[in-house]
């Protein structure tokens, strides 16, 4: 091993953010179970909670420069992948094992492929899955299409991967202005979608006025992923290197955004932004525009104001470590759970309103507490020993 692949010893942790990344994806299981109702019963009240993953992005860029970008001089590219591949692959691989194990829990009206799947490709899907490769429409075993039909949700972990690859070999190597304005051009392909323009005629169904999508193998699907991670990743990495060079002694962490009991309001904040109603009729301009805001301006201010707060009391302090901890079990090993509350949904529409609110109750009490123990029973064991065997100091 080279002299630049010493192991790194971690910098201090922005707790704040990774109290409100807690907050978000708790939002997207909410989300998510809401879901599941539309439009048979009810409606859905977290109307943006798929905003979540654009602001992932955004924490995901501001994280990686912060923790990276002075590092490179100690640090090979390889190196790097292999610290983010420790970070990040046990739990995409548990998220693919745990929709594995419950896949066939969701056969039924509403999944009638379930039981159609043939062995060979179950088994190359879960392969696939552990791999972090995308699985082609081809493979398709659930009936939407998903880059992993085993696990919804690693569509926006195989991006995390592309943002991390394109970092480590393209943006860390760019200066400051350069990131800044192809940061403002990304705003372009982000207006593309939330406005409806459509310029390069990718959207089979016309303008969408959403970013709604990234999910699938599909001409259009992936355009939809690359746009929701470039604004929003370049913007991280753009703040991260904006307050880096704000730093002084009297304000250590460069924002001028920080204020007292910070978390909370930054809380708020994203819950107002994931709950707001559908402005103007689904779909349409108006809400369009507000997703657009959302994304380039709000998402913004609540890392500025993470990132320039402080937790002043130990319960702030608590819920920060705590959320934070279980943020990424949480999003990566829920929606497997989320599949079988759909069978079970359409299986018993017409069940009294206390059971379905009991089931979702249970719901995300279970994924929280399945979460927890993939924290504490494999994901932090098995990356503690695979720094000391992979990330060792020689």
């Amino acid at each position: 091993m080279s002299q630049k692949d010493l192991y790194l010893p971690s910098k201090p942790r922005y707790e704040i953010l990774d109290g409100l990344r807690g907050v978000a994806a708790l939002m997207v299981i909410v989300f998510h179970c809401f879901e599941t109702y539309i439009p048979r019963v009810g409606t859905q009240i977290i109307n943006h909670g798929y905003l979540a993953v654009d602001f992932f992005f955004l924490l995901s860029g501001f994280v990686i420069g912060y923790a990276y970008d002075d590092r490179w001089n100690t640090m090979t590219v390889w190196g790097f992948f292999k610290r983010r591949l420790v970070r990040l692959h046990p739990m995409v691989m548990a998220g693919t094992i745990t929709g594995a194990a419950l896949f066939f829990f969701a056969a039924g009206n509403y999944f009638p492929m379930i039981m159609q799947v043939e062995a060979w490709k179950f088994v190359l899907c879960i392969v696939l899955g552990l791999l972090m490769i995308p699985c082609p429409t081809g493979l398709d075993i659930r009936g939407w299409g998903e880059t992993n039909p085993l696990n919804g949700p690693n569509w926006s972990l195989t991006f995390e991967y592309i943002g991390n690859i394109l970092y480590a070999w393209v943006l860390r190597r760019l200066p400051t202005a350069i990131i800044a304005l192809l940061c403002l051009g990304s705003i372009f392909f982000t207006l593309d979608l939330t406005l409806g323009w459509d310029v390069f005629q990718l959207l089979p169904r016309g303008p969408q006025y959403t970013v709604i999508g990234g999910w699938s193998i599909t001409p259009d699907q992936m355009y939809i992923g690359f746009v929701r991670l470039s604004y929003p990743f370049l913007c991280g990495l753009l703040i991260s290197r904006m307050l880096s060079a704000r730093v002084t002694e009297s304000n250590p962490s460069g924002s001028m955004l920080g204020v007292r009991g910070g978390f909370w309001w930054a809380s708020l904040l994203l819950v107002v932004i994931f709950s707001m109603p559908v402005i103007g009729g689904h779909r349409g301009f108006a809400d369009g525009l507000y997703q657009a805001f959302s994304i380039v301006v709000l998402f913004p201010i609540v890392v500025l104001i993470g990132a320039g707060s402080k937790t002043t009391d130990k319960r702030s302090g608590d819920w920060c470590e705590f959320l934070g901890a279980i943020s990424y079990p949480l999003y990566i090993t829920h929606y497997p759970l989320m599949y079988m509350q759909m069978a079970w949904v359409e299986r018993h529409s017409n069940a009294p309103l206390w059971i379905h609110i009991s089931l979702n109750v249970g719901v995300v009490l279970v994924s929280v507490f399945i979460a927890w123990a993939f924290l504490k029973l494999y994901d932090e064991p098995v990356r503690a020993w695979l720094k000391q065997k992979v990330l060792r100091r020689q």
